[in-house]
């Protein structure tokens, strides 16, 4: 997982990044989530202190996107799209084969901290279905033999760092 360090000072410098104005709240959780790979509570509380917002307005925010984790997620967050496309070319069995890969379910996180798995409505690239997003690595016309692939570069890398 990326390292939290101090929540608070981070955010204080994200916030001072954009200049603190309300206006910049969705960029500023984005920034927050990219430094600690999901939306801390105190960051929160810090964000909204800083940015002179109530908190339950930082909350509206963070609730209403997806795209937006108030738990802790993995070092790589499996995104499998389930829209009409995708599924008609078999996302749920690909979605089957990394529930059985990972050990999780979609919303869930590896024991190890290594792996989220989330499902989502579509990601925009149907001509490439089925589409599956690891963090921003977009992998297209995934097939079970894919999936081994994909989770077995990822834990190479993971073992040679």
């Amino acid at each position: 997982m990326k390292k939290t360090g101090n929540y608070s000072a981070k955010t204080r410098e994200i916030v001072k990044k954009h200049g603190g104005e309300k206006s910049a709240l969705i960029a500023v959780l984005q920034d927050i989530q990219e430094a600690f790979n999901y939306l801390p509570k105190q960051a929160l509380k810090t964000a909204a202190s800083a940015m002179n917002l109530p908190l339950s307005r930082v909350y509206e925010v963070a609730t209403f996107y997806t795209a937006f984790s108030l738990k802790p997620r993995g070092e790589h967050v499996v995104k499998i799209c389930m829209g009409t496309a995708c599924h008609v070319r078999g996302a749920s069995s690909i979605q089957d084969k990394f529930e059985r890969t990972l050990g999780i379910k979609p919303g869930e996180t590896s024991a190890d901290g290594k792996f989220s798995l989330e499902t989502v409505n579509c990601v925009g690239a149907c001509a490439l279905g089925p589409v599956v997003v690891i963090n921003t690595e977009y992998h297209g016309q995934v097939t079970m033999a894919k999936v081994d692939k994909i989770v077995g570069k990822i834990n190479k890398e993971g073992a040679q760092s």
